[in-house]
């Protein structure tokens, strides 16, 4: 079956969107892992990681906002060129 390459792409960058919230929650809850080898974890390295990881994530959610609102514009003259 054949898909329209914008149309592939669209719905692609809107399962990122949707996937991204789980992926932060799953990056987000790592340090709880580290304390299992019966070690301290220094709170500093942890709270480091964190902000890393949210920094990554906001990143990721412009990049993929921005694309997603360009793919709506070209959607939106496409559909209004093909009624005139």
């Amino acid at each position: 079956m054949f898909v329209e390459r914008q149309t592939y792409r669209r719905r692609r960058l809107r399962d990122a969107a949707r996937v991204l919230p789980a992926l932060g929650v799953l990056l987000w809850a790592v340090p709880l892992l580290w304390s299992i080898e019966g070690d301290q974890t220094v709170a500093s390295s942890a709270l480091m990681y964190l902000f890393g990881v949210w920094a990554i994530l906001v990143v990721a959610a412009a990049l993929i906002a921005s694309r997603l609102g360009r793919e709506a514009e070209i959607t939106d003259k496409a559909a209004q060129g093909g009624d005139r």
